[in-house]
């Protein structure tokens, strides 16, 4: 059967409104996807320090959760269960979950300053012997340090023989803490962050650090939980690259409440060195967040 003419420009404009309807859903944004971050219940602050991301990834259809959790060992068996998806970490945890097998880094912040790795340094009153990376170092010293942190315990137990050597050792709830124990003379040594030693040292003029780590840690790497999808994976970590390039408003506020120009790919070949020190320190894959 022929169309009339006019039956013909209906028909074509039919085809054009479909079509364009066909682009406009395919321009809508894919439904919003849920990024579960294992947070301690003890960190206080947290709401407010991922408010930046968090409103920069919802832009990008990423919501972000934040799960609560008592520990370490708790968040393991979360990562294990797929419960959560991924931790902001410091090195220490984050290796001790490549070693269990739960979790694999993906992105590392870099601060203003450029550096997104650290070291442990160790810190004394003026005046005391140089370090040396062996267990005699510490022979009737009094050492204190943070609890499961490359720039801490495990620093120390990586030395053999260390934690016999020493006349004490005393957990810090941060590494400010344990400086504050040296210059208050509870402590007589201190392994704390080289990042936060350098912001703090000019108030510390009586300390001064006696020495180093030799190797570089990953600096608060987000992890990702073996049980997350990788396609959701891929596209998350796509996102946190582009926020130093980003100039929309959500990224530069993401920025600059972080404090950082960005995040760079990260893996576990950047770990080496801070797997080495947790194995050395008796970390395995049976490791359950203490000694």
């Amino acid at each position: 059967m022929k169309l009339s003419r006019c039956s013909k420009f209906v028909h074509a404009g039919i085809i054009l409104v479909a079509a364009i309807a066909v682009l406009a859903l395919g321009a809508l944004p894919a439904a919003a996807e849920t990024f579960r971050i294992a947070i301690m219940q003890a960190q206080k602050g947290a709401a407010e320090k991922f408010a930046p991301l968090e409103q920069y990834l919802a832009k990008r259809g990423v919501e972000v959760e934040l799960v609560p959790t008592t520990g370490y060992t708790q968040a393991a068996h979360m990562f294990a269960e797929g419960k959560a998806d991924g931790m902001f970490s410091g090195s220490g945890v984050a290796g001790t979950m490549i070693i269990k097998d739960l979790a694999y880094p993906v992105v590392r912040p870099v601060n203003m300053q450029g550096v997104s790795t650290y070291w442990a340094v160790v810190i004394a009153p003026k005046g005391a012997a140089p370090f040396v990376p062996d267990a005699s170092y510490f022979q009737g010293k009094r050492v204190v340090y943070c609890a499961l942190a490359s720039s801490g315990e495990f620093f120390f137990r990586s030395l053999p023989g260390a934690l016999a050597a020493a006349k004490s050792t005393a957990i810090a709830p941060s590494h400010q803490a344990a400086i504050d124990a040296v210059a208050k003379g509870e402590a007589d040594v201190a392994i704390v962050k080289n990042l936060v030693w350098n912001n703090l040292k000019a108030q510390y003029p009586a300390l001064v650090e006696v020495g180093s780590d030799a190797g570089q840690n990953p600096n608060d790497a987000l992890i990702i939980s073996k049980q997350t999808d990788p396609a959701f994976v891929k596209r998350l970590t796509g996102i946190l690259l582009k926020l130093q390039s980003d100039e929309s408003e959500e990224a530069k506020s993401a920025r600059a409440g972080l404090n950082i120009l960005g995040y760079v790919i990260t893996s576990a070949n950047d770990f080496q060195h801070t797997l080495e020190l947790l194995r050395s320190s008796g970390v395995d894959p049976n490791f359950d967040f203490h000694f």
